[in-house]
């Protein structure tokens, strides 16, 4: 079978891949020009400054993903990828070199990973999406498909699964605790095998581990704890949160702002920002928003699915119900 798209002729057989490299993990998905997925792979992470060798990471994924689905390079007509860490133009050549693989010549269209997470989420819709787990963004569609972030505006939401964890490591260390902390105390003397806060001291004094990139993974660990005691009432956990909430409030209410409707929708990805004590919170500060009213609803599809949808929008391919249909059956399509 032979169809014609905006991009030229294509055979029957031929594939988009979709990806969606973020700073823990690597993501890839083979679909066919119906939306139907034929591979999915997961590798380590995309992001160069928080793993050396995310080239090669990116590399594997996409050939072991062509390989389960029994494609080969020639065959793929647009590649999609979403990059965190994709921040400026000054990036574009280690960005390009991800999907710089022997034999893959179609054309590839590389964009920050809250690009494609709001395509998965929103559907290209207009709206917001908030992306808080390994990294923090917040990221906007307008009605006029003006794109904006925060950081477009020098706004910057520290609520990112390390950040949560260095914030409340520095208020045990100046004791500021209380007897509802007892417990989230208790945790992150474990985390750091310590039996006192003199110990944890004096691994600070030394800055816990050399390697910043490990030392920021270990401090991320501890991000589920912190969103857990703050759900359980300890006070210094909850503190820590609600800063990370007010960042995230503030950048919702720039970035409304700049749509012409009354109503804004809303989607939160991230494992920080999806936690209960996080979701309740936010969902109930944003009730009372300055600038707009705020519905949110749950993501339609994951970051590397909406990878997909554009690739397949950047062929001319209509995105009908049915390959809507086609990319829900396979689980790695929706969130969580």
């Amino acid at each position: 079978m032979v169809m014609q798209s905006g991009n030229g002729v294509m055979q029957n057989g031929d594939v988009v891949i979709g990806i969606d490299g973020g700073g823990t993990h690597t993501r890839v998905m083979v679909a066919d020009l119906q939306g139907n997925v034929l591979s999915y792979v997961k590798k380590g992470a995309s992001f160069l400054h928080k793993d050396a060798n995310a080239k090669q990471n990116v590399h594997q994924a996409i050939q072991e993903a062509l390989q389960q689905a029994g494609k080969s390079p020639s065959q793929v007509k647009q590649v999609t990828a979403g990059i965190a860490g994709y921040d400026s133009p000054s990036d574009e050549e280690w960005v390009t070199s991800l999907t710089a693989v022997p034999g893959l010549h179609c054309p590839k269209e590389h964009v920050n990973d809250t690009v494609v997470a709001h395509s998965g989420a929103l559907l290209t819709k207009p709206g917001i999406i908030i992306i808080s787990g390994t990294g923090s963004n917040i990221y906007a569609v307008t009605e006029t498909g003006e794109q904006i972030r925060n950081y477009d505006l020098c706004h910057y939401a520290a609520s990112a699964a390390r950040f949560l964890a260095y914030d409340a490591t520095f208020e045990l260390l100046a004791g500021n605790i209380d007897e509802t902390d007892q417990a989230l105390a208790a945790a992150i003397l474990s985390h750091w095998e310590q039996t006192s806060v003199a110990g944890l001291a004096e691994l600070a004094r030394v800055g816990f581990i050399e390697d910043q990139r490990e030392r920021n993974r270990r401090f991320a660990q501890l991000a589920p704890v912190i969103t857990e005691a703050a759900f359980r009432s300890s006070r210094l956990a909850q503190t820590v949160c609600d800063r990370a909430i007010h960042q995230i409030a503030v950048g919702i209410e720039m970035l409304a702002a700049y749509f012409a409707s009354e109503e804004v929708k809303l989607s939160f990805i991230g494992s920080v920002i999806n936690s209960d004590y996080f979701r309740q919170r936010l969902s109930s500060t944003l009730q009372k928003g300055k600038n707009k009213q705020y519905r949110i609803v749950n993501p339609a599809f994951s970051p590397v699915a909406g990878a997909v949808l554009q690739a397949l929008s950047y062929l001319h391919i209509p995105i009908h119900t049915d390959v809507l249909h086609n990319l829900s059956l396979h689980p790695c399509s929706k969130m969580g």
